[in-house]
């Protein structure tokens, strides 16, 4: 132990020195290397996100096309019908013209040929013929009023079905 007393007190203080400068330089080294190679995993995990976030609405863009795609197809569907409707209607109500002017002539006809029967005949027919003849005007006019409405409205409903039922399907799902 001669030679560890030939080394001054102070040398052993500045090795001790340098032993914790070096240690804390290795943990100073060790965290930089932790600290880029979380950098890089933060760096990768961000890119991950955005890449998620961008199929994602991508996604979400296709699908509200896709909806949009099936309630233009179903409202166009519907328009078409409509249009039928309408001008099996404007038929119906052409031929319901034509079965009124024939009741007009029918009692056109009935009161000239009634002018030679007596008064009191005469009138009790003649208002009977007006009456019934008045009354299947009115119900045939009103009949026809109904039946447009009422196609009218089937049509919407089912074009609103359709539609809904067009949003629910899966895209993966469809045959």
């Amino acid at each position: 132990m001669n030679w560890l007393g030939a080394v001054p007190a102070w040398c052993w203080w500045m090795i001790a020195l340098v032993l914790v400068a070096g240690g804390q330089q290795y943990r100073v080294v060790v965290a930089k290397g932790g600290t880029a190679e979380a950098r890089t995993e933060l760096a990768d995990y961000r890119l991950v996100v955005a890449e998620n976030s961008r199929r994602a609405a991508a996604q979400a863009r296709a699908e509200e096309h896709r909806r949009q795609k099936v309630a233009e197809e179903e409202g166009e569907h519907a328009r078409k019908k409509l249009e039928e409707v309408t001008s099996r209607a404007t038929a119906a109500e052409s031929a319901a013209g034509g079965l009124r002017g024939e009741i007009a002539r029918l009692r056109a006809g009935h009161r000239a040929t009634c002018d030679t029967i007596a008064t009191q005949q005469r009138q009790a027919g003649a208002s009977a013929v007006v009456v019934l003849g008045g009354l299947l005007e009115e119900s045939d006019r009103m009949a026809g009023s109904c039946a447009a409405a009422l196609e009218r409205s089937r049509i919407a409903g089912l074009a609103c079905e359709a539609v809904v039922d067009g949003l629910r399907v899966n895209p993966a799902q469809k045959p």
